[in-house]
């Protein structure tokens, strides 16, 4: 489901440009500063509603400006549907798609599934297990249609668990009577990411062999509490201990996707750029699974040459090359973007310049 047009509205440096990008291959180059990030940007304002760069609407949101959109046309088969966003400085969201209201950001993400490599990758294995997490969730929503829902029921059996707890004195027998919903959706939660994890590994493990043969990387992933024991077992286990601190400390709200090499963690052995190419790996095999499913995803690669040689900026091209996707890359000279891609694939190049953005001449 690739855009076939893309209109962007004072965001950031950019107060309005629209164009036909390629349904395969798109390279935007520009100088630093000059908005080709912030066309990515957008696209995947568009999926999450929300920005990767900022989790402050006020800053992507063009200066002395109430507003801003972004409105695409999203290849469905042979039809296009109209997809578009508004954030206004006071903090409103309006979706839209195919004319009507959208009921939340979830339909975006349902409608245009959206995979980012940027120079921040690393931060999947540096930051917060909840990262991690969020990075298993969005797999298992594409990969699992009844996960959304039973998702929900949990968080907000977890959350009403949570409010008795901080309220200090509380009866047991009313805490178990929350405690038998939050472990039935829970198992589902957890079981749900278990299966997705089984299935992304073998993927991971082959496109990392493509991307670095060298490296000897493994997943592996902690389901929140131990093993030896089922969710019932691990709640009751912890039973005094989360009502002396006010809160659940066990269950898949603790859960993390870990990734190491033979010596330790991957953070703390592998190199920047090992690091990416790990990232990469992991985001490609996840891009590998929905395809598998029948679905087709956008891949946004912000600043292509960071952290990456000539060699492996090649091995990353050909992978993406190979997924069917749409894909745009920035970079900020042409020189760096000597990748030879195949006769077959649409490429187009772009300049921006100053919030400009114009495709090169020779290809018009």
């Amino acid at each position: 489901m690739p855009l076939a047009r893309l209109d962007i509205s004072r965001l950031r440096n950019l107060t309005h440009i629209r164009f036909e990008p390629s349904p395969q291959v798109n390279i935007i180059v520009g100088e630093n500063g000059s908005g080709k990030t912030s066309v990515l940007e957008a696209i995947y304002l568009l999926s999450f509603g929300r920005s990767f760069r900022s989790h402050k609407h006020k800053t992507y949101i063009q200066y002395e400006q109430p507003e801003c959109v972004v409105f695409a046309q999203v290849e469905q088969g042979s039809q296009h549907l109209p997809v578009g966003i508004k954030r206004t400085r006071d903090g409103a969201v309006e979706v839209r798609i195919q004319g009507r209201a959208a009921q939340s950001a979830i339909e975006l993400a349902e409608c245009l599934p959206v995979q980012l490599i940027n120079p921040d990758a690393f931060r999947l294995l540096e930051g917060s297990p909840k990262i991690r997490r969020q990075f298993v969730d969005w797999g298992v929503f594409h990969f699992d249609e009844q996960f959304i829902n039973g998702w929900r029921g949990w968080q907000k059996a977890l959350k009403q668990r949570n409010s008795l707890l901080r309220r200090g004195k509380i009866a047991p027998n009313l805490l178990a009577a929350f405690d038998q919903e939050l472990i039935r959706l829970g198992e589902q939660v957890n079981q749900a990411r278990k299966a997705y994890v089984a299935a992304l590994t073998p993927h991971f493990e082959a496109v990392l062999q493509q991307l670095a043969p060298n490296l000897n990387v493994q997943l592996g992933f902690f389901q929140g509490w131990d093993a030896q024991r089922t969710l019932s077992e691990a709640i009751e286990h912890s039973y005094q201990r989360d009502i002396d601190v006010g809160y659940t400390n066990t269950g898949p709200q603790r859960a993390d996707l870990r990734v190491k090499t033979l010596t330790g963690d991957a953070l703390d052995t592998l190199s920047r750029g090992q690091q990416k190419l790990v990232v990469s790996a992991l985001k490609i095999a996840q891009g590998q699974l929905l395809i598998e499913r029948g679905r087709q995803l956008v891949f946004l690669v912000d600043d292509l040459p960071a952290e990456l040689d000539a060699n492996h900026r090649r091995k990353l091209c050909q992978l993406l090359e190979s997924l069917d996707s749409q894909i745009f890359i920035t970079s900020v000279g042409p020189d760096s973007m000597d990748f030879t891609w195949s006769d077959q694939i649409d490429v187009r190049h772009f300049s921006m310049r100053q919030g400009e953005l114009s495709r090169n001449a020779q290809e018009s």
